[in-house]
């Protein structure tokens, strides 16, 4: 049967680009990455664009639009010849859409119009935008303009971008353009790896495509060129690092979140992206050696963000010191620099408070009563939320008994320092080899070692080669666990991805059981971290009980109490394209809580599970957990530092979630500090009283509070008792030996250990230091 003549063709209008009109840069981001993924072509334009750019598949728009509403927006739309094909889609909070006039001025035979409250789910978007399209793409609907081609997209060759670029300098040094400019080079990093199979013409239809990506929310005049060692070259005109930095960081995450069509399939890349101020350059060559330097070194990292290329500058050797005695000084902190920071802090924690409160009580203006109800006020609120998420914890939540979806294809990636683990990384691999998952299951290891190990190195390959499960991957550019995650991140197939320390061995069900939780909704699942070594020493058997107390008692009760859960660094089960979007930042000391936030931070659903279990290796001396924890601690510092404002600002956590990250974050930083201040407070009063046997110390608030606080470490261990891995229950000594070193020193050194942190950090004291490992005595 022929087609009826009249009836019109079905339009694909997909096809056409989507204007986006008004959106504030938190609501625009938003809106791209996901678009952008799901193959959409975006751009960001003015009201005026309707006429002067289109055709557009979708017009997508604030509430509010400086100098235009979205009435006079819908109005504007309607009187254009070629009106948007989908019509308008108005985003932004709910109040103001609800205000919006133009959700209900929708008029029938007009374009169609429809709102989304912001902040939204990604999927939320693509399947409205998606819904728009196709009722536009219907046989009654209009027939389109053609649509817009590949050509014009202006991309320019080196040499022409080099004439820019000099233009732009002469600009910039005469003082005709304030600021600076940049430019900057992009690298694939898996394209290398068989870019030699590719014909000249698909590798140009990629940069093209690349290209596109980059001019989505292209800064003004600029210029886009394909380089010719293989990259993309961008020149930023008029702006500033800061903002470059941010443009960059975008396009950084939207060209690693695209699927790109590459000779018939669809790949993802891993971009990595330099960029070099034009001002500080000799010439323009030197410019674009300087971004195609720094992308070099962003490729070593792998974690999407851009790198800022800085000229390397000369360490002039240290002059020798004036004196007899400054050199023993010099000698005497180099020595002992742990007791010095230590001696340090304990000035600044007990000395100088009680020289503040004795300084204005003899001039007439004491402030140790206020400070005392702080202290005692702030400690007991403390001792409160301890309690709580206790009580909280008892509670077994488990995920429900059986997976929404079938169990997908999984991987692990195994992050290891070869020289460090090499006695126990093969016990770790032969562990994953023997979990029990239904689906395809992907076992990376990725390590790095400073030398070769051919027997170990060896050893493994022959694993690979018996079972084909098993992937061991050199980084040979990486110095830390997070460059090693990052790079095996685009060999892992499976649809989530965990992440382990190199001394973990996780129970054989544990696969199975993140998948439950994960296939019904959350983005990352934090175990359970046992330790096995409890025997080998009486610090590791100190550590075994504080590990009971953090991931059966303390994580999956403050997530409850806060309303979010933490990844903390190993055990941690994640949706692959978010763990790909966030990757782990190695300049953080402590990547896992910084990519915790950023996934938080963007709404995502962490969850606590002390029944997914693996175990590890705790230190066994002393020497060993001090430098763990010094590390911890200022990595805690540093988190607290970036992250306390943009949680209180984000529109997507809660009252619960912002009071959970003030206590998590700001107050983690500041108990270590006001804990100790009950001492210098005694001793100005033992001054102004004459004598410590003239104070009165039956205050009740003093005593009442005082045996509260006192009850916080035995309610732990008692938590810790009840809910602690049943192994680990068969050593009852354990668990008394740990309360009292808790009390006697241990609590009171891992303060102490923070507020040495704090002091590091101040000194720019940021050396990683790595955890020895040792087999677990049987």
């Amino acid at each position: 049967m022929s087609a009826l003549p009249n009836t019109p063709p079905v339009v694909d209008w997909t096809r056409l680009p989507l204007l986006l009109v008004g959106l504030g840069s938190d609501t625009a981001s938003d809106v791209i990455a996901p678009l952008a993924a799901a193959g959409y072509t975006v751009r960001l334009g003015g009201p005026l664009d309707l006429t002067r750019g289109g055709p557009w598949g979708l017009v997508i728009a604030a509430p509010s639009i400086p100098g235009m509403g979205s009435l006079e927006l819908l109005s504007a739309l309607r009187g254009e010849e070629t009106p948007a094909a989908g019509g308008l889609l108005v985003i932004g909070p709910g109040e103001q859409l609800a205000a919006s006039g133009a959700l209900r001025e929708a008029q029938p035979g007009g374009p169609h119009v429809r709102g989304l409250a912001w902040p939204f789910e990604p999927t939320q978007l693509v399947g409205r935008v998606q819904s728009m399209l196709r009722d536009a793409s219907r046989p009654e609907a209009t027939t389109p303009p053609p649509v817009p081609q590949d050509a014009q997209l202006s991309v320019l060759q080196e040499a022409e971008l080099l004439e820019h670029i000099g233009a732009e300098r002469q600009d910039l040094l005469a003082g005709r353009v304030p600021g600076d400019s940049f430019v900057a080079a992009v690298l694939l990093d898996e394209l290398a790896r068989f870019a030699g199979r590719l014909s000249g013409a698909a590798m140009h239809h990629l940069w093209r495509q690349v290209a596109e990506l980059a001019q989505l929310d292209a800064l003004a005049d600029e210029q886009v060129s394909l380089g010719a060692e293989g990259d993309l070259l961008l020149l930023m005109p008029g702006t500033s690092a800061r903002a470059a930095g941010r443009r960059l960081r975008m396009l950084s995450r939207r060209i690693a979140g695209h699927r790109f069509d590459l000779q018939g399939q669809s790949t993802q890349y891993t971009p990595a992206l330099g960029y070099a101020s034009v001002r500080r350059s000799a010439d323009a060559v030197q410019a674009v050696q300087h971004a195609r330097a720094a992308a070099r070194q962003s490729a070593l990292h792998l974690d999407l963000q851009p790198a800022l290329y800085r000229a390397a500058r000369e360490t002039a050797p240290k002059p020798p010191p004036r004196s007899a005695l400054l050199g023993w000084l010099s000698q005497l902190q180099a020595r002992h620099a742990l007791l010095v920071q230590y001696a340090i802090t304990m000035l600044l924690g007990l000395g100088l408070p009680f020289l503040v409160y004795w300084g204005l009580g003899s001039h007439g203006m004491d402030i140790s009563r206020g400070v005392y109800v702080f202290v005692v006020v702030s400690l007991t609120l403390t001792a409160l939320s301890i309690w709580a998420e206790g009580w909280l914890a008892m509670k077994r939540v488990d995920p429900p008994s059986q997976p929404a979806a079938p169990y997908p294809k999984a991987s692990a990636i195994i992050a290891a320092y070869l020289p460090n683990e090499a006695p126990i990384i093969e016990d770790t691999v032969q562990a994953f080899l023997r979990v029990q998952y239904p689906g395809p299951l992907q076992i990376i290891l990725a390590y790095n070692t400073p030398r070769d190990m051919p027997e170990i190195e060896d050893r493994l390959q022959q694993i690979a080669r018996e079972d084909p499960r098993f992937l061991p991957m050199r980084v040979r550019t990486s110095t830390s666990k997070a460059q090693n995650v990052n790079a095996a991140l685009p060999y892992a197939t499976g649809e989530f991805t965990a992440v382990f320390d190199a001394d973990h061995q996780p129970d054989p069900d544990s696969f199975r059981r993140a998948w439950r939780w994960l296939s019904h909704g959350a983005d990352v699942i934090q175990g359970h971290c046992y330790i096995r070594n409890g025997a080998s020493s009486w610090v590791a058997r100190m550590v075994a009980v504080e590990f009971e107390q953090i991931y059966a008692v303390s994580h999956p009760g403050r997530a409850r109490l806060h309303g979010f859960g933490i990844f903390g660094g190993s055990n941690g089960y994640w949706r692959t394209p978010l763990l790909r979007e966030l990757r782990m930042h190695g300049f953080m000391l402590t990547e896992d809580i910084d990519s915790s936030m950023r996934a938080v931070l963007r709404g995502r659903r962490i969850v606590s599970d002390p029944y997914l279990v693996s175990r590890e290796l705790a230190p066994e001396t002393l020497q060993a957990l001090a430098k763990q924890r010094l590390r911890w601690a200022q990595g805690w510092l540093q988190i607290s530092l970036k992250w306390v404002l943009p949680a209180m600002r984000s529109p997507r956590l809660t009252l619960q979630q912002k009071l959970g990250m003030l206590q998590l974050l700001a107050w983690r930083e500041v108990y270590p500090w006001v804990s100790m201040q009950i001492l210098p407070l005694i001793a100005w009063w033992a001054v102004e009283a004459g004598s410590l046997s003239r104070i009165d110390w039956f205050v009740p608030l003093f005593v009442v509070t005082s045996l509260f606080t006192l009850t916080t470490g035995p309610g732990q261990v008692w938590f810790t008792w009840k809910l602690a891995d049943p192994q680990l229950r068969r050593h009852p000594r354990w668990f008394g030996f740990y309360l009292v070193t808790s009390v006697l020193f241990y609590a009171g050194l891992k303060n102490a250990w923070n507020r040495i942190a704090h002091l590091k950090e101040a000194l720019g004291e940021t050396t990683w230091v790595v955890t020895t490992r040792s087999k677990a005595k049987k």
